[in-house]
């Protein structure tokens, strides 16, 4: 075990991290294209138009966030850590894209 240096190694952390954004990105377009494709299937009544709104809406809120923090990932070698407005502004999004999706499915 060698001396504790003060300066870190982020090693490929930044990169995997970047890469989780784009997959979890990824995964809440699928999701929101289904979950719109499913409500809309039956026929467009006011509620179901709405619903799919909503989701849209806050998919791209997530998509602004996600790509942002994407671009500081890339940016630096050592980004700094993510904000926490953003983090929660992210955690809201994905709350909320959920609740839309259920009220879709109900």
């Amino acid at each position: 075990m060698g001396g504790v240096s003060g300066d870190r190694d982020p090693g490929l952390q930044p990169e995997r991290t970047r890469l989780a954004w784009r997959r979890t990105t990824l995964s809440g377009t699928v999701a929101a294209v289904l979950g719109m494709k499913a409500a809309l299937h039956g026929g467009a009544s006011a509620p179901a138009i709405a619903a799919c709104a909503a989701c849209g809406g806050l998919w791209l809120v997530f998509l602004v966030l996600a790509h942002h923090r994407i671009r500081v990932l890339a940016s630096t070698s050592a980004p700094t850590a993510l904000h926490p407005r953003h983090a929660t502004a992210a955690a809201l999004c994905t709350v909320a894209l959920a609740v839309c999706a259920a009220a879709l499915v109900i």
